[in-house]
């Protein structure tokens, strides 16, 4: 028998994931996503990926501000779902909603808990040069992502991976996954494993001061920042005046004072060894390749950059 959901989530994350529910037997009978983002002179912008999904394919679709009100609780009682599959949705639930009896409410998150719990955790495991990471199913519980695990898949981090990459593969594997998940809840053979609490990690949300380049820092660790900051907030640096966000760079094996300017490359000096930028971004401007900006910048060797 199809069941019913209710689901809740907001960035293109989320999409794949919704659309497989969507387009499986199963019946999505409503979904929530965080409200439409505002200019600075009041006007309505863009909606959430999730929003713009379910108006094109005619699902009904929630954007409240809090969920803790007695409309959303009354609304939840009206809805009766079989399941809430969370999936990137920005809003902690309430515990008036986790108590319901009846409901399974289950979260796709982006780590093989308990690892990296919280709000980046394909950010904080391109920072951290993890090896792998995965998809997890997991029962939602009042504490932050710690709730029993359903199931668990891995993908490997490659040292090419950005956030953008990694999180369409994620996506992907979380898509396929969510299916095999609601059809063990259907079937009635979910299980679900308790993590081991003394082996949480978490991934705090990313401070947008982390995103300038501190060259006192090994050259692996900085690819590692700018790949995993690919492509918002960005990893940046001052060069007489200007900020330049690097999109792309390669470590190479160099030596100067953290921060010099080594060669007509554009090759800046690490802690340990140096990276090679490719592609850059002028603050306002487009991203190039580094040949572009040097046809109208000349490049002082032995200048420390900040």
């Amino acid at each position: 028998m199809a069941l019913k959901i209710i689901f809740m989530g907001t960035p293109e994350f989320s999409v794949p994931i919704l659309k497989s529910i969507h387009n499986s037997k199963h019946n999505v009978i409503e979904v929530y996503t965080q409200p439409p983002k505002k200019k600075n002179r009041g006007q309505l912008i863009n909606l959430t990926p999730i929003h713009e999904f379910c108006n094109k394919n005619n699902i009904n679709v929630r954007c409240p501000d809090q969920l803790n009100t007695e409309e959303e609780i009354k609304n939840l009682k009206k809805q009766k779902p079989d399941v809430v599959v969370v999936v990137a949705y920005g809003k902690l639930l309430p515990s008036k909603f986790l108590n319901f009896e009846n409901i399974k409410f289950i979260n796709v998150h982006a780590s093989l808990l308990p690892k990296w719990r919280g709000a980046a955790p394909i950010q904080r495991s391109i920072m951290n040069l993890d090896k792998e990471t995965g998809i997890s199913i997991m029962k939602i519980i009042s504490k932050l992502d710690a709730g029993p695990v359903m199931m668990k898949s891995k993908i490997k981090i490659s040292k090419d991976s950005n956030f953008l990459s990694l999180s369409k593969e994620l996506s992907v594997l979380g898509a396929d996954m969510i299916l095999k998940s609601l059809d063990s809840i259907e079937k009635n053979t979910e299980n679900f494993i308790d993590q081991v609490e003394r082996e949480a990690t978490y991934a705090k949300k990313i401070d947008k001061k982390e995103s300038k380049i501190e060259w006192n820092t090994e050259a692996k660790n900085i690819i590692a920042k700018i790949n995993a900051l690919y492509p918002t907030p960005g990893s940046w640096f001052q060069y007489k005046g200007s900020r330049l966000k690097i999109i792309k760079a390669v470590e190479v094996e160099k030596e100067g004072r953290p921060g010099e300017i080594l060669d007509k490359k554009f090759t800046i000096a690490c802690l340990k060894n140096a990276i090679q930028i490719l592609v850059l971004q002028k603050e306002g401007k487009k991203s190039i390749d580094v040949s572009e900006y040097l046809k109208g910048n000349i490049l002082e060797t032995g200048f420390n950059v900040s």
